[in-house]
Parts: structure tokens; C-alpha cells; sequence
């Protein structure tokens, strides 16, 4: 039952490709009529050869064997071509709407899930899920088909023979009924643990650099072994089960013959049985053999798809936290850069620490406004609850006037640049990094928002400009490089609100200061949020502010807070100092 109820999730997708599946499963009932055709043509040439039937009569019962044979194999080609293809097109709905759901889930969701577990979701699962669809549907219809007929002939000849035949089908039941539900949850575990194989690889790869400044190939090769040896051995016991099960119902089969050729050859040498019917017999019976045994398979694929169904269905069943909702006002579509924070507070869960609280903060349109403090003050959560990546805990966050709870998700997010600490690239051209979160951009206004953020002469120097491919992560670019790129894709949507979160720790001095006084050229009638640990980076700002311990400790303009002789005066001072002994 609980098999059943993963796979009837499946029932949509049946629905969408009902004609494909309706018009296979017609091929395969005909197709399995022409078939049992055959052994009844083979008992009449054997009967007749008895009775001395003339040549034409046998050459043309030949015909009819050969012509219904081709027949039967033509409408099984056509089961192939609507079935098979119709499982396809279910993996391709299927895998498609599993990515569709995964975008839209909240950052939290991925906090507790490894990009290679999502991978095994996507692919293996998947994968399994269509062996069900496609080959297992089609030998399951091919195994009723072939039974109901084929005994229903069988019965018509000698009861009581085919009854004999199908003594061994109790055991078959009861084979089945055993090792279905350990091999479901034996792929169910290694499901998961392919997960973490997948994992395991993944994260090695992007972070190859840092596997091999360290010297650890040998520790990883190590760990990744373990897992591999431990994936091994899970498929090995999974392959224990199938093993035994394929030979059991083989023997049953063939015990099925034993007897059908014992008491079948006794009624023919009493005369009550042809010659002919007792070979058209062991032929139904020997053309039950593949059923028997496909039997045991799609027990085995059933299995399979039902554990990973189950598994992908447990994603199908996240909601993300933060979504347009009944409260959403649809009609908002424009917003100016004005952000007020009226005491908010966050945190994670209800039972972490507050990362933030009580903040109080008004940034009117087109205002610069920068943040500093130590590590782990809570700097990027604060600009993480801008575009609603994560949700004010308490307290309500308002940008262009209304609570950003009742603005549209994708109209707050479309009206925002943002530059996240962590630099991401995606493994393909310059060109379209900078262009990824623009429709369609031309050339000239990728090459701008380029000069704005100062890379535009280093992309010229590489051989191919702007369709160099930066490999995985942007693997070949220094990190500067990426800094620049991650600010000139933003600079390119032209956005109301642009924050850049540490987006320039990794450029020199004059790189920075050319970066900054373009920005403030292009953010003049826009809002700017710099995070920075540099007080150079911010001292132009507006309005600046110092977090401690998830709080505002100190707030105002670069000279106000030096007059003030608190933090960000000792941070600055401590700043100055350093840089006149890197120059002595």
C-alpha cells in the first residue's frame, strides 16, 4: 500500500500522456493476440503432418506462422514507439517541474540539503521513476495479457493439465510478496547514500584549489573510497535479493514444464491428448517463462520507483517560506529606493540566538548608506532581509513605502542589484555572467556596466574578450576578477537599490576608488548599501553605521563618527596606521 500511494503522485503525468499510453497498451493486447496465434497454427501442421497432410496445406500453416509472428512483432514495435516515448516525455515533465519547484523554494531550504543530494534527486531518482513508467507499465500489461489469454486457451484444451501447470504459481505469489518490500527498502538506502557519494564528489571539485593548497588529494581520495566501498556494498546486498529471486522463479517455470510434459506425455499415450495439443501447451507454457519472470523485474522496478518517488515527493511537499501570498498586494509594481527598518529583529529559528535586534533605520531614495562592524555581527543578515531572503522576525521592514511582506517577491527582487559576499560565477562566458540577470542585453551595454566596475580592460586581454569561458566557478579568474564581474552584473539591471556586500575586498586601493566614483556616478538618483571593513570604502557615504552584537552601537556621517572617537574612529585609525607601514 505504501507503495501504491508514492506511485499514484504519478497519476498527473498519466493523465497528460493518456492517448500515448491507452494507444501502447492496445499495441501490446494485439500484439499479444497474434502471438498466441502461433503455437495454435503449430498443433494443426503437427496434428496434420499425423494425419498426413498434403505440402501446400503445411507451407501455407508455415505462412500463417511466419505472417503472425511478423505481425505480432510489428504491433510490439509500435508498443515501443508510444510507451517508451511516453516515458520519456513523463521524465522530461517530471524533471522539469521537480527544477521548476526547487527554484522556487526559500534559501532556508537549502541550508539543510547538499547540492549533490538535490543532483541524486534530479537524476537517479528520476531515473527510476521512468524504468517504472516505461518498461515496467509495458511488461506489466505484456504479463497480463499474455497470462489471461494464454491460460484462458490453455484451459479451453485440457483443464486439468493447465491447472497442474500453474501449481508452482502459489510460491511465485509468495517470492514475490517477501523480497518486494526488502527491495524497496534496500534502494531506498542506497538512494540516500548516493546522495552523499554525489556530495562528497561535488564539493570536492569545487573546492579543488583548497584540496590541493592543503595537500590533501590522498585524504580525499581516502574519503571519497569509503563512501564508494560503502555505496558498493548496499548495491551488493540489494543484488543478493534479485539474484535469488530471478533463479527462484526460473526453477518454478521450468517445474511448471516438468510436470506438463509428465502428465501431458501420459494423456497422449492414452490417446486422450494430440500430439499437437500437448506441444501447443508447453509452447503457452514456455511463452509464460519471460512473463514469470518479468514478473520478479517489475516487482524490482516498482520497488525502486516507489522509494524514489517517496524520496522526490518529499521535496514536491516543501513550501517555501516566502512567496506571494492572499496578503500580497499585486497592484504594487513600482518602487523608489526609500528603505526603513522600524525595530526589526531576526533570527534563524525560534530557538537560535537574535542575530539582529531592535534595529531602527530610515535610508531615503538615492542615499548611500554603509555598514561596518567585526565578523558575525549580523552586517549581511541585515541587507539578507532587503530582498526577502529571509523574513523580518520582528518589527517590519518597509522599501518604497510598504511592508516588504506585501510587496510582490519577484517586483521587490527585480528592483534590486545585489553583490553577494560569497562571489559566484557561472561556468560559462564572461559575456553571459555579466548578462544573467538581463533579457536579452546588447554588447554595448554589457561593455559599459563592465567599465563601470573596472574589469573591462582586463576582459580585453584575454584572447577571446567577452567569450572567454571562466570554467567552474570562475576557477581561471583571480578573485578580483570576479568581484568586478558579480558588481557588473548588477550595475547592468539598473537598479533602484544597489548593495554591494564585501564586493571589494579583493581589488587594491586604486581599483577601489575608481570603482566607487563610477558607482556614484551611475547610483546618483539611486539607493547604495556598501559592507565594507575598509573605512576607505565608506568614508564617502551618506549615512554610516557601525553593528555590535546585532545592534546599531554608532551611526552618522564619516566625520561624525570620528568626532565621536568610538569604534569606527579606532577602526579607522587602526586602518591608517597599517597602511603607513605597508608604505615604509
Amino acid at each position: 500500500m505504501n507503495s501504491y500511494r508514492q506511485l499514484s503522485s504519478l497519476a498527473p503525468y498519466f493523465r497528460k500522456h493518456r492517448k500515448q499510453f491507452i494507444l501502447g497498451i492496445a499495441f501490446i493486447l494485439l500484439s499479444t493476440i497474434f502471438e498466441v496465434f502461433v503455437p495454435q497454427f503449430i498443433r494443426q501442421a503437427i496434428d496434420g503432418i499425423e494425419k498426413g497432410i498434403s505440402s501446400s496445406g503445411l507451407a501455407s500453416l508455415a505462412l500463417l506462422i511466419v505472417g503472425t509472428a511478423a505481425i505480432s512483432g510489428f504491433f510490439l514495435f509500435l508498443t515501443r514507439q508510444t510507451i517508451i516515448v511516453a516515458s520519456r516525455e513523463v521524465e522530461y515533465d517530471l524533471r522539469n517541474d521537480f527544477y521548476n519547484h526547487i527554484q522556487g523554494l526559500s534559501i532556508r531550504f537549502f541550508h539543510n540539503r547538499s547540492t549533490g543530494e538535490i543532483m541524486a534527486y534530479a537524476s537517479n531518482d528520476i531515473n527510476a521513476v521512468r524504468m517504472f513508467v516505461g518498461p515496467a507499465v509495458m511488461y506489466s500489461a505484456n504479463t497480463i495479457f499474455t497470462f489471461v489469454i494464454t491460460l484462458g486457451i490453455m484451459l479451453i484444451i485440457n483443464p486439468a493439465l493447465t491447472l497442474l501447470a500453474l501449481a508452482p504459481m502459489p510460491a511465485v505469489s509468495f517470492i514475490v510478496y517477501r523480497l518486494g518490500k526488502i527491495i524497496h527498502d534496500r534502494f531506498e538506502d542506497i538512494q540516500s547514500h548516493y546522495g552523499l557519494l554525489t556530495s562528497r564528489a561535488q564539493e570536492n571539485l569545487s573546492g579543488i584549489r583548497v584540496v590541493k593548497a592543503y595537500v590533501r588529494e590522498v585524504y580525499e581520495i581516502g574519503r571519497f573510497r569509503d563512501l564508494s566501498w560503502s555505496y558498493l556494498k548496499k548495491n551488493l546486498r540489494l543484488a543478493r535479493v534479485q539474484v535469488f529471486m530471478m533463479p527462484a522463479l526460473s526453477f518454478l517455470v521450468g517445474l511448471s514444464i516438468v510436470i506438463v510434459l509428465w502428465y501431458g506425455g501420459t494423456l497422449v499415450i492414452d490417446g486422450a491428448l494430440t500430439l499437437g495439443a500437448l506441444t501447443q501447451i508447453i509452447i503457452y507454457v514456455g511463452m509464460l517463462i519471460w512473463p514469470m519472470i518479468a514478473v520478479g523485474w517489475v516487482i524490482n522496478l516498482v520497488q525502486r520507483a516507489a522509494a524514489s518517488m517517496g524520496r522526490i515527493q518529499s521535496i514536491f511537499k516543501e513550501r517555501p517560506e516566502i512567496s506571494d501570498n492572499e496578503h500580497t498586494d499585486h497592484s504594487i509594481t513600482k518602487l523608489d529606493g526609500r528603505i526603513e527598518f522600524d525595530d526589526v529583529s531576526f533570527r534563524y529559528t525560534e530557538s537560535s540566538p537574535w542575530i539582529l535586534r531592535h534595529v531602527c533605520l530610515d535610508i531615503p531614495p538615492s542615499a548611500s548608506l554603509a555598514i561596518v562592524g567585526q565578523t558575525g555581527v549580523g552586517k549581511t543578515t541585515l541587507v539578507n532581509l532587503i530582498p526577502r531572503l529571509y523574513d523580518v522576525t520582528e518589527g517590519v521592514l518597509r522599501v518604497g513605502g510598504y511592508d516588504v511582506r506585501k510587496v510582490p517577491v519577484r517586483t521587490l527582487r527585480d528592483h534590486i542589484g545585489y553583490v553577494t559576499q560569497e562571489t559566484f560565477l557561472f561556468s560559462d562566458t564572461i559575456f553571459r555572467n555579466i548578462a544573467f540577470g538581463v533579457d536579452n542585453p546588447t554588447r554595448e551595454e554589457v561593455e559599459y556596466a563592465a567599465r563601470v566596475a573596472a574589469i573591462h580592460d582586463s576582459i580585453m586581454e584575454f584572447p577571446k574578450g567577452y567569450e572567454t569561458y571562466v570554467g567552474e566557478r570562475g576557477i581561471t579568474l583571480s578573485g578580483g576578477q570576479k568581484q568586478r564581474i558579480s558588481i557588473a552584473r548588477a550595475v547592468l539591471r539598473k537598479p533602484p537599490i544597489l548593495i554591494l556586500d564585501d564586493a571589494l575586498s579583493a581589488v587594491d586601493t586604486h581599483t577601489e576608488e575608481k570603482i566607487l566614483k563610477n558607482l556614484q556616478e551611475i547610483m546618483r538618483d539611486r539607493t547604495s548599501i556598501i559592507i565594507s571593513h575598509r573605512v576607505s570604502t565608506v568614508k564617502h557615504a551618506d549615512h554610516i553605521i557601525v553593528l555590535s552584537e546585532g545592534k546599531i552601537a554608532e551611526q552618522g556621517t564619516h566625520d561624525e563618527l570620528l568626532e565621536l572617537g568610538g569604534m569606527y574612529a579606532e577602526l579607522h585609525y587602526k586602518q591608517l596606521l597599517a597602511d603607513e607601514l605597508e608604505s615604509m
